[in-house]
């Protein structure tokens, strides 16, 4: 079932630090009259205990947000995030800094969802926002 409205998507990985890409993902969702979903994509893996703590940590904060999280187990996570994207009505992304690799998955996921703005969240709370551009003529 597809969400009817627009969502801002705080994307997580598995480490405490990334309460703040969900907090600013809350601010940027309340701004924007959206809801906030939050999303951590698990490369599968036989155990996750070794992440089980910091997964509790940032759905509490989720919840504490008002959104709900989802966690999902792929080894291809810029797709799993676009098809979430596409699925969900999803305006906006916010992750972390792109790590500067071409294969990054800021990178991936842009080739799969290139009309999806981006926010970049760095470790000192400095905000980077990636709007669509386009050409008129």
């Amino acid at each position: 079932m597809k969400n009817t409205k627009s969502a801002v998507l705080a994307c997580v990985t598995s480490q405490y630090n990334c309460d703040r890409i969900i907090r600013i993902a809350k601010e940027i969702a309340d701004s924007s009259d959206c809801e906030l979903r939050v999303m951590s994509v698990l490369k599968p893996m036989s155990d996750y205990s070794a992440v089980s703590d910091e997964i509790d940590y940032l759905y509490l904060i989720a919840k504490e947000s008002g959104a709900d999280m989802t966690v999902m187990f792929s080894d291809d996570a810029p797709k799993v995030t676009a098809e979430f994207v596409r699925d969900n009505n999803v305006e906006r992304i916010v992750t972390g800094m792109h790590d500067g690799k071409d294969n990054s998955f800021l990178v991936k996921f842009n080739e799969l969802s290139p009309a999806t703005p981006i926010t970049m969240v760095s470790k000192d709370n400095m905000v980077y926002s990636m709007d669509l551009c386009r050409s008129y003529s």
